[in-house]
């Protein structure tokens, strides 16, 4: 499991980490924790230096009921960010956490190397094949609906069935348009219920039989701190614990808020395996 990153190949065959980084005022766990130039950097080069393979930036909120942002005001903070990022830490490999071809066709001119998408292509028509046109590694997440409307779209018969028939026919669609470095993303906490995004990591390992790598995202989200009774802000004990479900039952990369900890977990669980 190999994916080709601005001409740098990565080995998906040991888990990597990809470290967050938002420049939203409004996301569920750190919007408008980083407001400037000098935060973004030393938080990249934090990560950086803890482990992480990937910075995954985005600049729209997806988390539930998200307020609404144009093209422009998402190109307009993404943008910058990464041209700032790239240029500062050439090293680095930028995942630009966009639905809209337009942005993700910006931010990779800007020096992002993948693109890491929410809807899978369904949310803009234009997705797919502009990331084939521009030859670059694709995240692709289970979602129904928008973050504005998903948390009413929970009504599954057998949720783990649906979710790899979707990506089946999301991956075909994919490849029909050239795309052939792909990641799945389960898409802990869109359009499923905290009962739900424990039964889909209960299934996880199933996922590899869909033959790509996997993206497990479950930091500090909602389906732990409901379940302990506690914050996001206290969730890193729980995230770990999930990190380290996703890693036995195969996910080959984690997006995490806390990179020295999910290494941490890689660590440990490499050595379980005898690597």
């Amino acid at each position: 499991m190999t994916i080709n990153c601005n001409g740098r190949l990565v080995s998906l065959d040991t888990p990597h980490c990809m470290g967050i980084l938002n420049v939203t005022p409004d996301s569920f766990y750190d919007g408008g924790k980083y407001k400037s130039d000098t935060a973004f950097l030393d938080q990249t080069e934090k990560m950086l230096t803890e482990g992480a393979t990937f910075i995954d930036i985005g600049a729209y909120s997806s988390r539930p009921n998200a307020a609404f942002v144009t093209e422009e005001e998402e190109i307009s903070r993404i943008v910058p960010v990464i041209r700032l990022i790239a240029d500062r830490f050439p090293e680095a490999l930028i995942s630009v956490d966009t639905f809209r071809a337009k942005v993700a066709a910006e931010a990779i001119g800007a020096g992002a190397a993948l693109i890491n998408d929410i809807a899978a292509g369904l949310l803009d028509p234009e997705m797919l094949p502009t990331v084939g046109a521009l030859r670059v590694p694709y995240i692709m997440m289970h979602m129904r609906g928008t973050p504005q409307n998903m948390n009413t779209l929970t009504d599954y018969t057998d949720i783990v069935k649906e979710m790899l028939f979707y990506f089946s026919e999301r991956l075909r669609e994919a490849r029909r348009y050239g795309i052939h470095d792909i990641i799945v993303d389960p898409g802990f906490g869109f359009a499923k219920t905290t009962a739900q995004n424990y039964e889909v990591l209960q299934k996880l390992e199933l996922f590899q039989n869909l033959e790509v790598p996997l993206l497990s995202a479950v930091s500090r989200k909602s389906m732990i701190y409901r379940v302990l009774e506690n914050t996001a802000g206290e969730a890193l004990n729980g995230t770990t614990v999930l990190n380290t479900i996703s890693l036995l039952k195969g996910a080959r990369l984690l997006r995490v808020h806390d990179v020295k900890e999910a290494m941490e977990c890689i660590r440990l669980v490499q050595k379980t395996q005898g690597l």
